[in-house]
């Protein structure tokens, strides 16, 4: 518990056996539930996950949207926290995060990767695409949004109600964001945090991912 909340941290995972490991090692006492979102992995993602006594959700129809969609549905905590299984994010900074949600009073909270302190953690290529789709979304959906690609938030599980969800791949990282934003009821700020190299091999596509990211807040701006 935190304050009076029930935590649950989401972790989609594709082989992950290495940085899952990390991260829950790191995951503090007050996240009262923990879901491993196993999306296909044909490692120990599930077996480790489970050692630490992960809840592990298989999702076998491979997507990062698909998968967080899925522990969605399993969640019970008031507030859900969510992460990458490849350490990249910084478990130590939840309490950081969760402050400031409350101080904030916000209904979701980003995490912003940028500016960026590690310079092995983000080529400069991922950098500039980063830049453009939070630049496209900002402008799109008239709010400044640091890092819409972020899979680091915080948020209260009752807005899942309230928004849309519909992306079954990498969009969905920027599409619940936009949701968030788009709806007047719902209080929406990022902080900064810092970010780190991954573990494990690297599944993102930059230039499909970030072409397909693109066309789809064009869609979504249109209402498709």
């Amino acid at each position: 518990m935190w304050k009076n909340w029930k935590i649950t941290a989401i972790i989609p995972c594709l082989n992950e056996e290495q940085g899952v490991e990390q991260v829950l090692r790191l995951m503090p006492d007050y996240v009262d539930e923990v879901i491993v979102v196993d999306n296909g992995s044909t490692d120990r993602t599930a077996e480790v996950a489970a050692s630490f006594g992960a809840k592990v959700v298989p999702e076998l129809v491979r997507g990062y949207g698909r998968a967080y969609k899925k522990g969605f549905s399993e969640a019970t905590g008031d507030v859900i926290v969510t992460l990458d299984g490849d350490h990249s994010y910084p478990v130590d900074a939840l309490s950081y995060l969760l402050s400031a949600f409350e101080h904030l009073d916000v209904d979701f909270l980003n995490a912003s990767r940028f500016p960026v302190r590690d310079s092995k953690a983000m080529s400069l290529k991922h950098m500039f695409g980063n830049w453009v789709l939070s630049l496209v979304t900002s402008a799109l959906f008239f709010r400044w949004v640091s890092d819409s690609q972020s899979g680091m938030w915080v948020f209260k599980r009752s807005i899942l109600e309230k928004i849309r969800l519909e992306s079954d791949g990498m969009a969905f990282s920027e599409e619940i964001k936009v949701e968030v934003i788009k709806n007047r009821s719902l209080k929406f700020e990022e902080i900064p945090v810092s970010y780190s190299s991954r573990l494990g091999e690297i599944k993102l596509n930059p230039w499909r991912d970030g072409f397909q990211n693109l066309l789809f807040l064009f869609r979504r701006r249109l209402g498709l």
